[in-house]
């Protein structure tokens, strides 16, 4: 089944065979959802997460088994994941029940202090790089890779603040995806859309 195939009546008769306390919630498809999950907002509480492809499926156990590891040392809140869904003949693959979180998606137009905003982000990935996870099982399989922009995506962020800001900040994004192996961590999301 391919995303466009993921609607919220497969949501619906999921949630009926495997979650009954949920199934007379609404499902209301999420409008950015992103590439390698559909996404459904479920009652006020909730989201559902259906990945989108076979090669995203490795991602669902990894979110179980790390983010309830994570969130704990982490400055700002992240999914929690509820229930974990079993594959079936119409959607063949496992899927997430999480707690919902609050917030929009972050533009430049919505974000009042854009220093305080990246400051925050930094302090998040910083947390989130310093957590050990040496003693803890290898990352496993990952998504195919898809190619970064090392640009900063919209005009409006690229207004100078300050000598070689710019250069530094792309030159250090770029750098990033050149690393790899199972002690490299990935986050994706952290980027324009």
């Amino acid at each position: 089944m391919d995303k466009a195939g993921i609607t919220p009546a497969v949501v619906e008769r999921l949630l009926a065979a495997q979650f009954p306390q949920w199934a007379d919630l609404p499902v209301i498809r999420v409008e950015l959802d992103g590439w390698d999950n559909t996404t459904f907002r479920l009652g006020d509480e909730m989201s559902v997460r259906l990945p989108s492809g076979d090669a995203y499926t490795a991602q669902v156990d990894k979110e179980h088994r790390w983010l309830p590891y994570l969130a704990p040392q982490l400055p700002l809140p992240i999914p929690q994941p509820l229930a974990k869904g079993a594959p079936t003949q119409e959607f063949p693959r496992p899927w997430s029940i999480y707690r919902w979180l609050e917030g929009e998606p972050a533009t430049v137009e919505r974000i009042a202090d854009l220093e305080r905003f990246a400051t925050d982000l930094a302090a998040f990935l910083d947390a989130l790089y310093r957590i050990d996870c040496v003693d803890e099982v290898a990352a496993g399989p990952q998504p195919p890779p898809r190619r970064a922009r090392c640009r900063l995506g919209r005009a409006d962020a690229r207004r100078d603040r300050g000598p070689g800001r710019r250069d530094r900040w792309q030159r250090g994004a770029c750098d990033l995806g050149a690393r790899t192996g199972d002690d490299v961590r990935r986050v994706s999301g952290v980027g324009p859309r």
